[in-house]
């Protein structure tokens, strides 16, 4: 069932999933703000119907602005116990919504296949790419499926309360990953597993913090632990569809990987 139509807010419009999500809800003719820090940025939000680009301070008060509903993108395995930085930070804030009394839906998708394209400099340039991932199977999940279980939970009944873990249809090693890029493409990827000190380094010298370098490393001994292998329904559970697979992502996204 439809949702009435409330004002959707889209925060993190320009990322990966948020611009997905805009494109999603523009092809569908649904008006909806775009929350950015600058309008710099926004250029391709700006041209989509139904959008209106806001900039945004993520410290004004939500309940006290009336919002109803809160789509939280969260992460795969958040709890407020984990090891892993990044689990507990998001399960702290699932905690903190669910006590605000404001109505929710949390996604907590696990590794996001259009990660690989940061590694686009490398496989172009080496047939190669570098992660301390062992050879852990991963049900990595396409960010194009997030953004449709986020629309869907905005723009329909029945989501409010629900959290849902968001997976692809199959865990994979990244160099199972690799073997099925490389026929994509049309020629030989390789990944090449690194320890941990060597993926600091390179993170650290593309420009991320250190606090982020930290906490991605956690996210990577978190998948060697083998904890990021289950199969989740979430994405049919929330639109009824099949989640895209990594042969779809490898296909869709191949003319990003040539040179």
């Amino acid at each position: 069932m439809t949702k009435s139509t409330p004002t959707i807010l889209i925060t993190g419009a320009t990322g990966n999933i948020g611009q997905e999500l805009a494109k999603g809800l523009s092809a569908q003719n649904i008006p909806f703000r775009a929350m950015v820090r600058s309008t710099n940025s926004a250029a391709p939000l700006a041209t989509l119907d139904g959008a209106e680009v806001v900039v945004g301070d993520f410290n004004d008060a939500a309940k006290g602005a009336g919002v109803k509903h809160i789509v939280k993108l969260s992460q795969w395995a958040a709890d407020k116990d984990s090891p892993v930085r990044f689990l507990s930070y998001h399960a702290a804030v699932e905690n903190r919504i669910k006590e605000s009394g404001i109505g929710y839906t949390f996604l907590r998708p696990n590794l996001f296949m259009q990660g690989l394209p940061a590694f686009r400099e490398t496989i172009v340039g080496q047939g190669k790419f570098f992660a301390a991932a062992a050879d852990a199977k991963i049900s990595a999940v396409d960010v194009r499926d997030i953004a449709a279980v986020a629309a869907a939970a905005l723009t329909q009944d029945g989501h409010e309360g629900k959290t849902y873990d968001l997976t692809g249809p199959e865990p994979l090693t990244h160099g199972e990953m690799a073997e099925k890029l490389s026929k994509a493409v049309g020629r030989e990827i390789q990944y090449v597993d690194v320890p941990e000190e060597a993926m600091i380094g390179a993170l650290l010298n593309v420009g991320l913090p250190p606090w982020q370098v930290d906490g991605l490393i956690e996210d990577y001994a978190h998948y060697r632990r083998g904890e990021a292998a289950s199969i989740s329904s979430g994405i049919h559970d929330a639109t009824g569809m099949q989640p895209k697979s990594f042969d779809d992502f490898a296909r869709d996204y191949a003319p990003a990987f040539l040179s």
